[in-house]
């Protein structure tokens, strides 16, 4: 598997129940794909340079997992037909990670 980092941008007019209604599902479509979620890092609110829709000012997530190839597209699938989320990037962290079980 591989070590992935997708990073969000999240609409400010969202709850924080929403929020974590999205989070929740996408960590729900890592495990079901055979991923492992290692880390969700929620940066808050932030300003802009640019507009994005409209709006100045957006709510960042970085989320950190471990991943199948195949898992990004799905991922990135469900991302783009989410509402609430503006812009997202996947990048690559390391070609294998080492989880717990695979150190003991």
């Amino acid at each position: 598997m591989r070590k992935m980092e997708t990073l969000l941008l999240l609409s400010p007019e969202l709850t924080v129940e929403e929020r974590e209604t999205i989070l929740s599902n996408l960590d729900a479509v890592i495990a079901r794909e055979g991923g492992k979620m290692l880390l969700v890092d929620q940066w808050g609110m932030r300003d802009l340079a640019y507009p994005v829709r409209k709006q100045m000012r957006g709510f960042y997530v970085r989320l950190e997992y471990a991943a199948p190839s195949q898992l990004v597209a799905e991922l990135e699938r469900i991302i783009r037909i989410t509402d609430g989320i503006f812009k997202f990037m996947t990048v690559k962290l390391a070609d294998a990670v080492e989880t717990a079980e695979e150190v003991a």
